[in-house]
């Protein structure tokens, strides 16, 4: 069930093992946004975090009713925590940042104003990272590869520091560790992106939760965001595709060597045809193998497209956007909606 809208602002800030940061960050998000005119709302969301993580959160939301935690069962990661963030929010505009205090609260009130020139997303560029070379340069690795295999161009596709419309929050479907995919899955939705310099510190307390083994699994949620971008909806458009290619060329070896069996007999007669042996040639297995995968892939895309049909159907869900209607009803009434509610 959505929640109303009710705020004008939720910030969700996913939390594992950050006990030392909780309190000097709620006091810097009240000196961000205190006196601004803002209803808001501050998520924290304990990941199943082992030090005294929730019962800090308990405290200060004790003392400032904006404050909610979140506590999870166990360790479920960051996509799970922004994902429950967004579930719970009330705001119309959702501000998310990490709980290390290397994103600053005091950039708020800019990623505000830039969504204010109309964007559906305002994504922050850490212009000045404080970071160390170990998270340094698997971040740039994995930006160089989403940027070159999705298409989206930003400087930095890294940094939590976001600021989304409350719609957009509602139309992400977010499992696995596609939080690394944000602005992806916002771009293929359809929504408007802006990007905006924001400072970035270095940690001062607790210990961070990234290394070199993150940028492997970049890569093969990589493959699956490329596939459901492009292919989520027709399956068949790629296993269907690859299957026909290699039915193909199987066929086309088939073909060669059925001719090559038959010129023998041609030119050199039966014992020309009995002397030509194509049993035991490699290409032949080669043929054979190739025809056996084209009908596989085929037989894999009827059954992905069956699998979609079902999905979709079942639960509904429409295939479109629509950003505005603007004409007449049946009756004869102008009509200019902004379909975006649809998603409150």
């Amino acid at each position: 069930m959505i929640p109303p809208t009710t705020k004008d602002l939720s910030l969700v800030i996913p939390v594992y093992n950050e006990e030392d940061n909780l309190a000097p960050l709620a006091a810097e998000i009240r000196a961000a946004l205190d006196g601004r005119g803002l209803e808001y709302e501050v998520l924290f969301i304990d990941d199943g975090s082992r030090d005294g993580s929730f019962a800090c959160l308990q405290e200060l939301a004790a003392a400032d009713d904006r404050l909610v935690a979140i506590r999870f069962r166990r360790n479920y990661g960051q996509t799970a925590a922004f994902a429950a963030g967004f579930d719970y929010a009330r705001g119309a505009v959702i501000v998310t940042l990490d709980a290390d205090r290397q994103n600053d609260p005091a950039d708020i009130p800019t990623l505000l104003a830039e969504l204010d020139k109309g964007y559906d997303v305002v994504n922050g560029w850490r212009i000045n990272r404080q970071d160390d070379l170990v998270r340094r340069f698997p971040s740039r690795v994995a930006n160089w590869l989403i940027a070159r295999t999705s298409g989206v161009k930003l400087r930095d596709r890294g940094c939590s520091l976001r600021a989304f419309r409350d719609y957009v929050v509602r139309d992400l479907n977010l499992y696995g560790e596609l939080h690394r995919f944000i602005p992806e899955l916002v771009s293929s939705a359809g929504f408007s992106m802006s990007e905006v310099p924001v400072n970035h510190r270095a940690r001062v307390a607790g210990a961070s939760k990234y290394g070199l083994s993150r940028t492997f699994r970049v890569i093969l949620d990589l493959l699956t965001i490329r596939f459901l971008r492009k292919y989520g909806d027709r399956p068949m458009q790629l296993f269907g595709r690859v299957g026909i290619v290699l039915f193909a060329l199987g066929a086309l070896i088939g073909g060669y060597l059925t001719g090559l069996k038959l010129w023998a007999g041609i030119t050199g007669g039966l014992a020309g045809f009995n002397a030509m042996q194509i049993g035991d040639r490699p290409l032949l297995l080669l043929g054979v193998l190739l025809v056996i995968l084209g009908v596989q892939f085929v037989v894999m895309g009827l059954i992905a497209e069956l699998t979609v049909r079902t999905y979709y159907e079942t639960q509904h869900l429409r295939v479109y956007r629509v950003r505005e209607v603007v004409g007449r009803d049946e009756n004869g009434t102008l009509m200019d909606a902004d379909s975006d509610a649809d998603y409150r």
